[in-house]
């Protein structure tokens, strides 16, 4: 059998993840925080019918070889940590990162997740909590009645007490950095969580050195461009229908090889 079937047969596949890639990407261009995915590939084996550098006389080599390729393979999605434009929304609890670091939250099971989603709401406990009604880490509790909620750049939270002219702090917003964010596990609803690869979460104050500043009143949009989503689309098909033509191609050289006649 023909190998270009196979080496056309994994490319398709290939590309099929590739478009996959693309198309979470473009659905999540409005999601607050989200960071786009780059498909990486990879070569796969190659058969090797003549050995480069195999001797032929005592004072000469072969050069070259013959090493015959057979397809390739998506190896990793790399998640893009850049930082997404800023939006200005005029809503107090509405809090985004201008720099690195995650904002912590605390799941149902009490174990920690991260995210760059910011937007975060006040429940009727006065806690300061995701859309999903994760609280955050460290847990902030905005007292009854408390009015001009303000975050610093270096995430102190302050408020007016009810009938009080100054502010008064009641929490500080620590962010979570990690060596290899790419490598944190996405679970969904804007959320990660720390794998081995990540490595362990090191935290520290919006501001201090390495992390970013907290922009009130701001969404940090998905740092997804359509425009270059776009082009890799067109990449992805086109590589798509190459892959399918070595294939049809494939068929027609075994199709005059099955009529050959003596």
């Amino acid at each position: 059998m023909l190998r270009s079937l196979w080496s056309g047969a994994s490319g398709m596949i290939a590309q099929q993840t590739h478009l996959d890639v693309v198309s979470n990407n473009l659905a999540n261009v409005n999601t607050s925080g989200f960071k786009k995915v780059r498909a990486d590939f990879q070569d796969l084996l190659y058969q090797i019918a003549r050995e480069p550098g195999a001797p032929v006389e005592p004072d000469s080599m072969i050069p070259t070889g013959i090493q015959v390729g057979l397809g390739a393979k998506v190896v990793g999605t790399t998640r893009m940590f850049g930082v997404g434009s800023l939006q200005n929304t005029d809503n107090p609890t509405d809090l985004a990162i201008t720099g690195d670091g995650f904002f912590q939250v605390t799941m149902p099971d009490g174990t920690i997740a991260y995210t760059r989603d910011s937007n975060w709401k006040i429940d009727a406990n006065g806690q300061i909590v995701s859309h999903d009604g994760f609280l955050m880490d460290p847990a902030v509790v905005v007292p009854d009645g408390a009015m001009d909620f303000s975050v610093s750049k270096t995430g102190a939270i302050s408020v007016k007490p009810e009938g009080g002219t100054a502010f008064e702090e009641i929490g500080q917003i620590e962010l979570a950095r990690f060596i290899n964010p790419a490598g944190l596990r996405a679970v969904g609803g804007n959320l990660f969580v720390e794998s081995d690869a990540s490595g362990p979460p090191v935290v520290g104050n919006p501001g201090e050195a390495g992390y970013g500043g907290i922009e009130q009143m701001h969404l940090e949009m998905s740092n997804v461009q359509v425009v270059e989503e776009m082009v890799e689309m067109i990449v992805a098909q086109r590589a798509y229908e190459a892959n399918s033509k070595t294939i049809t191609t494939a068929d027609e050289l075994l199709r005059i090889a099955n009529n050959l006649r003596r």
